[in-house]
């Protein structure tokens, strides 16, 4: 086992827990979004886009802080790699809606709904393992159970695809809800390359 010099500054784990509770509010906001009437999307797009922005300032905050410490909790790529990884969420999620803002579809198929409540629950367990990286305790749960629904994420997105593709949609209708469907399977794989992350910071800190 090695000698690590562990800081008493919190900080850092404070930001991360800052950073989780955006990604929870983008979530929720995403489902705002896919349940709304087309008329409504133009305000959501704008509350997503102030959760990217959030999110950027967090990831920043995080960056700052990395920089002027001399001692961190955890390896320094590793708390980079984190903070990036949990900004990538927001960002795919963002672009998501951006995207069904532009193209403004009539309506989302079904399965989207399914893709976001798999969103939702991900984003809640990550935001709640954000606080236990101070002991690195009781996260095993986590990071498995983020594992099996980005499985569940991955069939429902073979599903929509198989509903794109079953020959009931005009070439430029899949075109554009494919490309709304590929960001949220993006965010769900992002929720799984944090906790891929958290796990790395777990085994070298064991």
């Amino acid at each position: 086992m090695r000698l690590r010099i562990k800081p008493r500054d919190t900080r850092f784990f404070e930001l991360f827990s800052v950073a989780g509770t955006n990604v929870v509010a983008a979530v929720d906001v995403l489902r705002e979004f896919v349940a709304a009437p087309t008329d409504q999307r133009a305000d959501l797009a704008i509350r997503m886009h102030d959760a990217e922005h959030a999110g950027d300032d967090a990831t920043h905050a995080i960056v700052e802080q990395l920089d002027r410490s001399f001692i961190t909790p955890f390896d320094r790529e590793d708390i980079y790699r984190l903070a990036v990884r949990l900004d990538d969420v927001v960002d795919f999620m963002d672009a998501a809606v951006d995207l069904a803002t532009l193209y403004n579809p009539e309506a989302l198929p079904d399965g989207v709904r399914a893709q976001v409540d798999i969103l939702d629950e991900m984003s809640r367990l990550t935001a709640d393992a954000m606080p236990r990286l101070s002991t690195l305790r009781n996260l095993t749960g986590y990071w498995v159970k983020i594992n099996e629904l980005e499985n569940d994420a991955d069939q429902v997105y073979r599903r929509l695809l198989s509903y794109l593709f079953n020959g009931e949609h005009g070439t430029l209708t899949v075109m554009k809800l494919k490309e709304i469907i590929d960001q949220l399977e993006s965010a769900a794989d992002a929720f799984e390359h944090v906790a891929d992350v958290v796990h790395t910071i777990a085994v070298k800190e064991s």
